[in-house]
């Protein structure tokens, strides 16, 4: 996710003390890790609980319409909390957006999971440590360069826009959107995560510590969700 926010009543990042912008970022990844720490245990409570087998059952067995209403669902529901994340004055609302966030973004995962869990449980752990590498690698180069990637705004949201559109299609009209995808799907993912992290070094406000965290989760949530695809992928070859 790229997108820009007025955000009232906060604190300049371009006037803030050294000391005050980095118990900012501390902030911000300490609130990632919280939200990937829930994201797991609400995946963990919906599939001991059965939960996920109706969940998967429903969406699965209600074709490519299902599928898209779906995640016009979680779009809706993911723009409302970003928005609130983002621009609420008051914390808690701050953090019911990005807790709606992550429960949305459970749910979505949960097909894919449900599918994995029985074709290749182990490509699911495989995933998750690609994904972390790759994210790790993309953050120490966004602060080992200092560099400002705000460039890379209007490149993730054109390609968002292009990979919705391609998704859309390919639930009408049933196209086989196939590796090639993923594999864009993962870089995009990256620069997001590029963006990102520059805007947490440079331009967040200090007090949107949460903003910022939900900005980063979303990256690693959609870069998780493609790694995982292609590593499916490769074992039903």
């Amino acid at each position: 996710m790229s997108q820009s926010y007025p955000y009232p009543q906060s604190r300049s990042a371009l006037g803030a003390s050294a000391d005050r912008r980095a118990r900012f970022i501390v902030r911000t990844y300490n609130h990632l890790f919280g939200a990937i720490v829930l994201f797991t245990l609400i995946e963990f409570g919906l599939f001991m609980s059965g939960a996920a087998d109706v969940v998967a059952a429903v969406i699965l067995g209600g074709g490519q319409l299902m599928w898209f209403a779906f995640l016009a669902a979680f779009m809706l529901v993911g723009w409302v909390a970003t928005r609130y994340a983002h621009t609420a004055t008051s914390k808690p609302a701050q953090y019911l957006g990005l807790g709606a966030y992550v429960f949305m973004e459970a749910l979505i995962f949960v097909p894919l999971l449900y599918i994995a869990e029985r074709v290749a449980p182990s490509a699911i752990p495989s995933a998750g440590l690609v994904t972390m590498v790759g994210f790790a690698g993309l953050t120490g180069i966004a602060f080992w360069t200092r560099k400002d990637f705000s460039f890379l705004g209007g490149i993730t949201r054109w390609g968002i826009i292009c990979a919705v559109l391609l998704l859309i299609a390919s639930a009408i009209f049933g196209l086989q959107l196939g590796v090639f995808f993923s594999v864009a799907l993962v870089a995009l993912a990256g620069a997001t995560i590029l963006y990102n992290t520059s805007n947490v070094i440079h331009h967040y406000p200090e007090d949107r510590y949460v903003g910022a965290s939900l900005e980063l989760f979303a990256s690693v949530a959609v870069m998780f969700y493609y790694v995982l695809m292609l590593f499916l992928g490769s074992r039903r070859n």
